[in-house]
């Protein structure tokens, strides 16, 4: 079964749009996210990407393709691991040229002879944009889990620059993201499961996003009925505990000799104590015609007759 991350970046790859300045915003997030880049004769750019989704490996290549006006090509090549899952990997590579430094050039991650660190700010004047890079990003780099494992989203960059540029993006967005640094490079975090969905919509996991929140309320569900019957069982033994030490004082005074010689009312209460040790102060009230409170009066007076005569007792 794939897991939640590889279905939403299976539905985001699946998006499509008309609009150039997307299309680039998108292109630039993923290659900022993943790919390498190699130098060839006469200072030429090569770009290489490597992804085990199929789904993202098609994306790239139909991007570089609508961003480069069929200009720039790119071999593609499986590779099958060795490791237990033996899934596929896919190496995409475009040899060095011209046409792909002028790519580079177009998406803001080249000026001139020089690789351009810095933020992509225009690529990001636009809400559309902003959201497509986003979905870039996401798909070179994000993870997401299911809301049953609690809610975290977040991308993995060994940049800087770049992570930087993703928060601010997020912050502008409302989301409270955060960064941290690990071994592996930069991560950007969200884990509010409201803000999660809000950044699923954003980007327009709509179907995962559905998912989402379905297994977020079935989840809340679940707690609200566990709180319940956690409730209701501490409750219930608070009862019984209680029932016990009535049933025992009503006893107690029994063999005594002293229960017969008390008032009706304390008679009458713990005489239905005894006939009904599982009840409850409501259901005993209703049984005598009594309230609640004066019930409750009732045994914790026969409680204290009973502490008093084990008392003398004892002395």
């Amino acid at each position: 079964m794939p897991s939640f991350a590889t279905e939403v970046k299976n539905e985001l790859a699946r998006l499509m749009y008309d609009n150039n300045c997307c299309q680039r915003a998108e292109l630039a997030a993923l290659l900022r996210m993943g790919a390498s880049m190699t130098l060839g004769f006469g200072r030429t750019i090569g770009i290489s990407f490597v992804t085990e989704n199929a789904a993202v490996a098609r994306k790239i290549l139909n991007l570089v393709k609508l961003v480069s006006e069929g200009n720039v090509g790119m071999e593609v090549s499986v590779r099958r691991h060795r490791r237990l899952n033996k899934s596929n990997s896919y190496h995409l590579r475009a040899a060095p040229s011209a046409q792909v430094k002028q790519l580079l050039t177009e998406l803001g991650l080249m000026k001139g002879d020089s690789f351009n660190v810095g933020s992509d700010g225009d690529l990001l004047r636009k809400g559309c944009c902003r959201a497509a890079y986003l979905r870039g990003a996401f798909l070179g780099g994000g993870s997401i889990n299911r809301p049953e494992a609690g809610s975290h989203f977040e991308f993995v960059t060994g940049s800087y620059a770049f992570a930087a540029t993703l928060v601010s993006i997020l912050k502008k967005m409302g989301m409270p993201a955060g960064i941290m640094e690990r071994k592996s490079g930069y991560v950007i975090y969200v884990k509010e499961s409201e803000s999660i969905m809000d950044l699923m919509g954003i980007m327009e996991a709509e179907a995962s996003l559905e998912e989402f929140e379905g297994a977020k309320n079935l989840k809340e569900l679940r707690n609200q009925v566990n709180r319940i019957v956690n409730c209701e069982t501490a409750n219930l033994q608070k009862t019984v505990k209680a029932a016990y030490k009535q049933v025992a004082a009503v006893q107690l005074l029994k063999e005594q000799g002293i229960f017969d010689g008390l008032p009706e009312g304390l008679k009458e209460a713990g005489n239905a104590r005894i006939e009904n040790p599982e009840s409850s102060l409501k259901e005993l009230s209703e049984l005598l015609g009594v309230g609640r409170s004066g019930i409750n009066h009732r045994l914790r007076r026969l409680e204290q007759l009973a502490k008093e005569c084990k008392g003398d007792h004892e002395a």
